[in-house]
């Protein structure tokens, strides 16, 4: 009756292994927010240097903590927040990018 003593998490997508891993959680926290962030502002052409920074960071962020990540709720947190970034930072970039209108 080992099994009783232990959550049969082997088909959740959200698996973990039950240890805490705060510098994981918080990238990936970090990167959701910083796509999301570059995301929704890169809709607006104004704000075309907010959402390519934010996406680039976002970027960073996320490919660093997909190369520590451990467990699948953090890599597909962290995939949905570099798709977001991703997006954001191409539109930034196509709006004007890292530094439009203030070099040249």
């Amino acid at each position: 009756m080992a099994q009783a003593m232990h959550p049969n998490v082997a088909g959740s997508l959200f698996a973990t292994d039950g240890k805490a891993r705060p510098l994981q959680t918080s990238l990936m926290a970090l990167t959701l927010v910083l796509g999301v962030l570059s995301f929704i502002t890169s809709f607006f052409h104004g704000l075309h240097l907010l959402a390519s920074w934010t996406g680039l960071i976002g970027l960073a962020v996320g490919i660093y903590g997909q190369w520590i990540s451990v467990t699948t709720r953090e890599r597909f947190g962290l995939i949905l927040g570099l798709g977001a970034a991703g997006v954001g930072f191409m539109l930034g970039m196509a709006n004007g990018g890292l530094f439009g209108g203030l070099i040249g």
